[in-house]
């Protein structure tokens, strides 16, 4: 019997386990997860926002991997071995198989920044954040003076987690100030014009302070930016962009310039075939995307059919993404902006098309809870 595993819990392999569970496979299942839920990025911002409850946008891993027959292993990969085909968790536990997937998703770079690691709270991982956001109210109620939370990070995610957090902080009856330090590049690089626009209006409507520099260090109450300026906070969120685990380019995987596995068309590495990876671990050879939970989702369906394809000697499917994704990017209050290339609107009824696309999403994942 062949072995599959599945390294990473995120939309992607969300999704994979969700195809496997339709077909029989001869195969043993193996999935490695550092948690037995996902928050579900994209509803993320409305739950820090107040709009979702955390059980409306978490989905359980367990129920999923039962219905594809899949063991879950606890834990975070730490190395892998590809002459022996042999992966190691950091609980030290060791796992054999034939074809791995890696869709670990991106990591943000705590060390970019001196003082970052011990004084910020990453976005991701997403659970680490999910119990730090309930914390940082907790501390925002308590307060006695005006509490400065601080986003670092002037891409899509920063740009929804300052305007979320700056609605929801303005429930609480004290003063309140949310500040973007965007990193000195535009905001929303990649998207177009009127994207932007509508953006940083949303931002000055919502009272957030942009700061269009860089962090240069942190402490645990000051921000010191790259113009020599010193920047008060109480609480600083790190969501700056993505960047590449270490390991990958420690096991020899081939890996472009920022690390990222290389892959084919197939969605296999360029170095190892017996490997695969999808999603923001990946750097596809033949069409380079963004880094984007869109992406990540239209992955899944041709890895699953790749991966099962290999299990039984069969012919490769190629994975041809779409040219320009879709974006909707909540502002905050039961409003958002679509941004598709140069075309960009917005509105209340932007918003909810969003939560009918993530509620209908999360939906179809609990199908398989048995």
């Amino acid at each position: 019997m062949k072995r599959l595993l599945l390294v990473g819990g995120g939309q992607t392999h969300v999704l994979v386990l969700r195809a496997l569970a339709q077909h029989t496979l001869d195969v043993e299942l193996t999935l490695v997860t550092p948690s037995p839920s996902l928050p579900y990025s994209g509803m993320l911002p409305g739950w820090v926002a107040g709009h979702y409850t955390l059980d409306e946008l978490l989905i359980e891993l367990a129920p999923l991997a039962r219905a594809a027959g899949a063991r879950v292993v606890s834990g975070s990969l730490r190395s892998l071995d590809l002459d022996q085909r042999t992966a190691v968790t950091d609980q030290g536990q060791v796992l054999h198989f034939d074809i791995v997937s890696i869709a670990t998703g991106a990591v943000i770079d705590v060390d970019a920044i001196d003082g970052a690691r011990e004084h910020t709270l990453p976005l991701r991982p997403l659970a680490a954040f999910v119990s730090g956001w309930q914390n940082i109210l907790q501390r925002a109620a308590a307060a006695t003076g005006t509490f400065r939370l601080t986003v670092i990070g002037g891409g899509a995610g920063g740009i929804e987690l300052a305007l979320a957090a700056a609605f929801r902080l303005r429930t609480i009856p004290l003063p309140m100030q949310v500040q973007l330090v965007t990193g000195g590049a535009p905001l929303m690089p990649g998207h177009g014009a009127r994207a932007r626009a509508l953006i940083r209006e949303a931002l000055l409507q919502s009272g957030v302070q942009i700061f269009d520099t860089t962090a240069r260090s942190v402490e645990s109450k000051v921000i010191h930016l790259d113009d020599g300026r010193t920047l008060p906070t109480d609480v600083i969120l790190l969501v700056t962009g993505a960047s590449a685990a270490h390991w990958p380019r420690a096991a020899g995987l081939a890996v472009d310039q920022r690390g990222f596995i290389e892959v084919n068309a197939h969605l296999q590495s360029t170095s190892h075939p017996f490997v695969s990876a999808a999603g923001d671990a990946a750097a596809l050879t033949i069409a380079p995307r963004p880094k984007s939970g869109v992406y990540a989702v239209r992955a899944a369906a041709p890895l699953a059919t790749n991966l099962k394809a290999a299990l039984n000697g069969q012919a490769l499917t190629t994975f041809a993404p779409q040219q320009r994704a879709l974006y909707l990017l909540s502002t905050g209050g039961k409003h958002a902006i679509a941004s598709w290339g140069h075309w960009a609107t917005a509105g209340r009824w932007v918003w909810r098309w969003k939560d009918r696309i993530d509620r209908d999403y999360i939906a179809k994942l609990r199908l398989t809870k048995t």
